[in-house]
């Protein structure tokens, strides 16, 4: 079965923990961003629920007052046919045709025109105002065509009031269907002043009734010459047309401010209202939350990847340091060549992997001839400048891999050769004896030639009887064995008779 790897060398890893620790804080800037959005997206909804309720409010109040005034209108219509009113007092008569109706809250004017435009029955008076409206457009209109219904002019300045105002208008027919004049009644606009400045959108928010000609009949707040002014023509009112109510966002040709237009057609009538709000000022409390909270979480962010990047620094710089601490632990101080653990440890694992696959290994243990002598004749120090020479030749005379040249103690060296038989190690001992015939050391008086070696050979891992220590011990022996029969030479510890020794021509 194979085993999942295990996690544990992950975690000690130093990539991992700088990984984490930019991750993490990335991800808090992700949840942040994700959760500053729905923050957005609430200031949204609520703006936007906000204009419609305004909107559902304001056009009630518009749609209940017109309807009041237009029953009103329909009431005169429907008075005047009553048999005998002719015959009246002009106070009966005008009881009987208004009831109370002038007494409307902001209502300016309810009167009745003849065929000629002349005031003739006026509810507010007796006698009737003398006024004549036969050049109002609402009064031509009704005059041409008999099918209108309620008529709603443009903001116009009454002649009775001599305010402005909005006029409502039905057409009366005479007994033989022709015009009979019109009945009217009039509107304040200081009425939707009244009502719009009850409502709060805002410094650029703003609120506007239309007809649906574009003809602006009232805005909040009020500027100068925006009262009967005409949107017509412009992609506002084309999307007022679209659909009884709905929202957009757009840019006002007017001023240049974004806005949220909420929209909605006033009952049955042909007025637009709409309620409009600063996308700026929408998004104003988010904003300022949204910057303290992102310049919080980008700080502590941008803190915690700087102190991962830092602890990821000090962590590789900690691992290079405990690799450097583990490699001279393992090297030699002197010659830079492998010491006697690292030795010990490659040994034990050589030669399990030549039991394991049954190929040679081969070991030469080589030592420094007459070395004491060269060390009390010239010095430590020269001495130690003749062991790193010696230490440079094994070096460049082993060119595998997995070759290992080791100082193993004092002018002691061995040389681990995996894979190698003896013909193979004999070569490279003597390649050895041919390189270290080149050392000199001029200004110690050392020319070359009169440094030597003695090396000793052993093969081993080649039946289960033997052991590594052993194989060191008849590489040994080997060595003692080249010293004794003349030094400057390699002998070799032929198996398995380890004192049975042949001289190898150095």
């Amino acid at each position: 079965m194979i085993r999942p790897p295990s996690l544990a060398p992950r975690l000690r890893s130093a990539r991992t923990w700088i990984v984490l620790g930019v991750l993490a804080p990335l991800g808090m800037l992700a949840l942040s961003a994700s959760m500053l959005l729905d923050m957005r997206r609430d200031a949204w909804e609520r703006a936007e629920q906000t204009s419609q309720n305004l909107l559902q409010v304001i056009e009630r109040d518009i749609a209940r007052n017109f309807e009041l005034i237009d029953l009103s209108l329909r009431a005169v219509i429907d008075n005047m046919k009553a048999s005998g009113l002719n015959e009246t007092s002009p106070h009966l008569r005008q009881l009987i045709l208004f009831d109370r109706a002038g007494t409307t809250r902001d209502m300016g004017a309810l009167i009745v025109l003849d065929e000629n435009g002349d005031n003739v029955i006026d509810v507010s008076g007796l006698p009737a105002r003398r006024i004549n409206n036969a050049d109002r457009d609402y009064f031509k209109a009704h005059r041409e065509r008999a099918d209108l219904g309620l008529q709603i002019s443009p903001p116009l300045t009454s002649r009775v009031l001599g305010v402005p105002v909005i006029v409502l208008s039905r057409r009366i027919d005479k007994p033989d269907g022709s015009f009979g004049g019109v009945v009217l009644g009039s509107l304040k606009l200081s009425y939707f002043s009244g009502l719009f400045e009850r409502v709060s959108v805002g410094e650029d928010g703003g609120i506007n009734l239309y007809l649906r000609d574009g003809t602006r009949l009232m805005r909040h707040p009020l500027r100068e010459g925006d009262v009967g002014s005409s949107i017509a023509g412009r992609s506002n009112l084309a999307k007022y047309l679209v659909a009884r109510t709905g929202s957009f966002t757009g840019r006002s040709g007017r001023d240049g401010i974004e806005r949220v237009y909420s929209f909605t057609q006033v009952g049955d009538l042909p007025l637009i209202l709409n309620v409009a709000a600063s996308v700026r000022e929408i998004e104003a409390e988010w904003r300022d939350k949204a910057l303290v909270v992102g310049l919080a979480v980008l700080t502590l962010c941008g803190l915690a990847i700087a102190l991962s990047l830092l602890f990821g620094r000090e962590l590789r710089r900690s691992g290079a340091m405990q690799a450097e601490l583990e490699r001279l632990s393992r090297t030699d101080g002197l010659t830079g060549l492998a010491n006697r653990r690292r030795y010990d440890e490659m040994l034990a694992l050589r030669w399990a992997e030549a039991r394991r696959s049954g190929a040679p290994l081969a070991l030469l243990v080589v030592d420094v001839d007459h070395f004491k002598r060269w060390n009390d004749r010239c010095g430590h120090s020269v001495g130690d400048v003749l062991l790193r020479g010696l230490g440079c030749r094994p070096a460049d005379a082993v060119r595998r891999p997995g070759d290992l040249v080791c100082r193993i103690g004092g002018e002691e060296f061995a040389i681990l050769l995996p894979g190698t038989d003896a013909a193979g190690a004999a070569r490279i001992a003597a390649g050895l004896h041919a390189a270290v015939a080149g050392l000199a050391i001029p200004e110690a008086g050392i020319e070359a030639g009169t440094v030597t070696v003695s090396m000793g050979l052993a093969l081993g891992a080649q039946d289960a009887s033997d052991t590594a220590d052993a194989l060191y011990r008849r590489a040994d022996a080997a060595l003692y064995a080249a010293k004794a029969g003349g030094r400057n030479q390699t002998r070799s510890a032929p198996r398995p008779a380890p004192e049975a020794l042949r001289l190898v021509e150095a």
